[in-house]
């Protein structure tokens, strides 16, 4: 195999073009066969490996700052940036991380999760770059996904005004995770379907790389030209880039590795802003990735030959499959029912959803501040949306839910899915932040369900309250037992799950919390009551004044950060209410957690029924 012969990007530059060919196919074969183990981002990274080894063989990485988008595009660039070996512990505990990441490889210059800040921390690196007096390039490599995001066109305009040494390298197979929507996806497409400048930009691509670069007059020369037959003769779809001050090359074919390095040959000798637009095939190699790129993108582990994917988490339903099923059904019983999603409807289970309401479902692409603020449009507008997006990516639109909803007190109900430690992908998204930076905010209310009746009711009540907005957050886990009887959602309100024989314990418990008690008082034979809190926001006032005047030791658990997180409230009603006893909160440390199968880090957290069972013990002095 030509990869055996490659461990670095310096190797790449021994290798002849029907080689590199050849190479393309190794590192396929070998991520195809790590990925089908470990689970990852299969259909991205097998898009962009001839692109990726073109970028490698032309600029001198690390001095040279490749920054990836998002960073699960990035898996050929591990492969040959000396990581090979490591590569087989992908997405594993103590291994190597499914994204770009500055703390593993110097080759990682900037670390990315989420989509859009590949051209903003781009351009950083290139002001710094000139500061400091140096003279290395500066590339950023985006996919057009990464173009429905706002932040790419903060950064290509700032860019483009600053006018600074940046190549920006679009990586354009119109999708992002799922299908690529809005102006911006039909831009592209006109670009990439227009004869004309397939044969202009030829003719133009021939006669430049006749003319040596020796002589920088016919350098400014051929500028001049190039400039000129674009304003005549090029689309005017292209003129967009033009006028955020790139120069724009494109589109290439992104599996031409020849034609690639050309490109790249050429546009390194230029100091001025630089836009290359290359077309690449989501999944390309592997016929069941390019069949169903969607189910592709990121995927757990599965069998090469069929594609199929392996059982769902402990062969238990998803919570993300029941809230398909439940918004179905609110769909159709409340007409003012509008579901929006940035770019997943797949991920948040709102396909079912999409196809029998397609005029009250949106997917707004990447760009979350705005699918916020255009619920809070609809809501204005006499609408009651359901804003589904994950915990890791609504972070992104804090300012929206502040001002646009909760100021406004709009009924917008936030569907959170992810919620808690999501495993594998790692501290880019696991969701342990949305309990800390939504309980602050005035007006919200917050609820976290203990299982699938809950989590259908919970549904069923935010469909019909419209008082204040509503955000439900709810873990990737699979659903555990039921635990019995639904009680009625009221606002506020909790519930006593189990009363024990002693009566001085309590476990105060929301969402997956609620799992650890009962397994506490069943598994670990911990004699204590145990009370679902249900709500975040607003909390149980009553409860948690019974609980100051009868409990001498009182647990809260939660799985979301410590620092601010519920526990904080609590004792702080607590003392308020003359509490005299111990209170221990059980929360997520305050550090970024890794990446690992989920068990192994909630062991490493301490957040098991095991773990809480010795804290509980400790407090009772045995």
């Amino acid at each position: 195999m030509i990869l055996n012969r490659v461990n670095y990007p310096e190797d790449l530059r021994k290798l002849n073009i029907k080689e590199l060919d050849l190479l393309t196919n190794d590192i396929r074969k070998y991520i195809i066969d790590i990925v089908s183990k470990k689970g990852g981002h299969l259909a991205p990274s097998l898009g962009t490996v001839e692109l990726t080894i073109a970028l490698h063989y032309i600029f001198d990485s690390p001095k040279d700052k490749i920054v990836f988008d998002v960073g699960h595009q990035s898996y050929t660039h591990k492969i040959i940036t000396g990581r090979k070996e490591m590569f087989r512990k992908l997405r594993q505990y103590n291994g190597l991380s499914g994204f770009t990441n500055r703390n593993e490889s110097e080759y990682d210059p900037f670390g990315a999760g989420h989509v859009g800040t590949a051209i903003s921390s781009a351009l950083g690196l290139a002001v710094a770059r000139d500061i400091a007096g140096e003279d290395n390039k500066v590339i950023a490599v985006v996919g057009d996904g990464g173009l429905t995001s706002g932040l790419s066109y903060e950064g290509l305009n700032n860019a483009g005004y600053m006018h600074k040494d940046i190549i920006v390298v679009l990586n354009d197979n119109k999708m992002s995770i799922d299908k690529n929507v809005g102006s911006i996806a039909l831009y592209l497409a006109r670009i990439t379907t227009t004869p004309e400048y397939y044969t202009l930009k030829s003719s133009i691509w021939n006669l430049i790389n006749r003319i040596t670069d020796r002589n920088e007059r016919i350098n400014r020369f051929m500028s001049r030209m190039r400039e000129s037959l674009k304003t005549f003769f090029i689309p005017t779809e292209t003129i967009f880039f033009e006028g955020m001050g790139f120069h724009y090359f494109g589109p290439y074919d992104g599996h031409n590795i020849r034609e690639l390095i050309e490109v790249f040959k050429f546009v390194k000798r230029l100091n001025e802003p630089v836009f290359i637009h290359v077309i690449t095939e989501k999944g390309k190699g592997y016929k069941n990735a390019e069949n169903n790129p969607i189910l592709f993108h990121g995927l757990g582990p599965f069998d090469i030959e069929s594609g199929k994917a392996n059982e769902p988490i402990n062969g238990r339903e998803k919570y993300t499959n029941v809230f398909s099923s439940k918004m179905v059904e609110l769909g159709k019983k409340y007409g003012d029912i509008v579901a929006i999603t940035a770019a997943m409807p797949q991920g948040t289970g709102l396909v079912e959803f999409r196809e029998k309401f397609p005029d009250r479902f949106y997917d707004v692409g990447i760009a979350e501040q705005h699918a916020v603020t255009f619920a809070g449009g609809l809501a204005a507008g006499g609408m009651h949306p359901f804003v589904v997006i994950y915990s890791t990516f609504l972070q992104r639109s804090y300012d929206s839910i502040v001002h646009d909803i909760a100021l406004q007190n709009l009924p917008v109900v936030f569907c959170i899915d992810r919620a808690g430690i999501v495993g594998e992908d790692g501290p880019t998204h696991h969701g342990v932040f949305d309990i800390a930076y939504l309980r602050t905010i005035p007006n919200i209310v917050i609820m976290a369900p203990k299982d699938k009746a809950e989590f259908e009711s919970m549904l069923e009540f935010a469909a019909s309250y419209y008082e204040h907005p509503i955000a439900i957050r709810y873990p990737r886990e699979g659903i555990p037992k039921e635990f019995g009887i639904m009680k009625k959602i009221q606002i506020g309100k909790g519930e006593i799950v189990y009363t024990s024989k002693i009566n001085n314990t309590v476990i105060l418990a929301v969402g997956t919390g609620n799992v650890i008690a009962r397994d506490i008082i069943n598994n670990e034979h911990i004699e204590c009551d145990h009370i679902n809190l249900r709500f975040v926001k607003p909390l149980d006032i009553k409860l948690i004044k019974s609980v100051a005047e009868y409990y001498k030791y009182v647990i809260s658990i939660e799985e979301g950060s410590i620092k601010g997180g519920i526990n904080e409230e609590i004792i702080t009603l607590l003392n308020r209410y003359g509490f005299k006893g111990i209170f221990t909160a059980i929360g997520l440390a305050d550090h970024f957690i890794t990446f690992g199968k989920r068990e192994t880090l909630l062991e490493k957290e301490g957040f098991t029924s095991k773990c809480i069972s010795k804290v509980i013990k400790g407090m009772r002095g045995y």
